[in-house]
């Protein structure tokens, strides 16, 4: 259970990615990740992202799959969401 007392510590949780959008400009992703007691908002920045593609990993294979994400609780227009740690932070489980 994410709670506010948890903002600036990094975390790792199993969750699934249920949804998946990109930013206007497509450099930025935003993922609705559920662990089965909520959902959050999920955000991988362009440094991320990019990290992620020279791994061969492509985002939108993430969508509907168990992962594993590490990353900083952060609070955005009084939202709670997990920022990505690195571009190998986020892993599907089998």
């Amino acid at each position: 259970d994410i709670d506010r007392g948890m903002i600036d510590e990094e975390v790792s949780i199993n969750c699934v990615v249920s949804d998946i959008k990109s930013s206007k400009s497509g450099s930025s992703y935003f993922l609705t990740i559920s662990d089965g007691t909520g959902q959050m908002p999920l955000v991988i920045f362009e440094s991320q992202a990019a990290q992620m593609q020279t791994n061969n990993l492509d985002i939108k294979d993430f969508k509907d799959k168990k992962v594993n994400v590490v990353g900083k609780i952060t609070e955005y227009n009084n939202e709670m969401e997990i920022v990505l740690s690195s571009g190998d932070s986020m892993r599907i489980l089998n």
